[in-house]
């Protein structure tokens, strides 16, 4: 039971099994929303010769419409569906990664570098950047 517990709380299991989420689970909820809710707010913009929040090029040509109402449904529709994945599934495992850690006792040690620390670090990385 401790390995199938450790196998789920790796971090590309969670990772996969919110790409998945983010491309399936929530894509009709989100849809509608945006071409619900937000989407007709962002067609108020448009004026007479233009359909929403988008401008036809030719007007006798529909294919040289330039939407950007659907450019801007389509962030926000992606920053919704990121949020929700955030705040639902990825905050509380890391919360459940960070409580199982302190049960068990481990700590991380933080080593704070000094400023010797860092202009070395910087003298190698040049030193390497030039001898490429």
């Amino acid at each position: 039971m401790n390995g199938f517990k450790e196998f789920i709380m790796k971090g590309n299991v969670l990772d996969l099994a919110v790409g998945v989420v983010i491309g399936s689970a929530f894509t009709a909820l989100i849809n509608a929303f945006v071409e619900h809710l937000i989407q007709p707010v962002i067609a108020v913009f448009g004026g007479a010769n233009v359909d929403g929040f988008a401008y036809r090029i030719i007007a006798d040509n529909k294919a040289t419409t330039l939407d950007f109402g659907a450019i801007i449904s389509a962030v926000i529709s992606f920053l919704i569906t990121a949020a929700v994945v955030y705040f639902v599934f990825v905050l509380p495992v890391n919360k459940a990664r960070d409580f199982d850690k302190k049960r068990r006792g481990i700590t991380e040690e933080v080593t704070e570098l000094t400023d010797i620390d860092l202009l070395t670090d910087i003298r190698d990385l040049l030193k390497a950047q030039n001898t490429k």
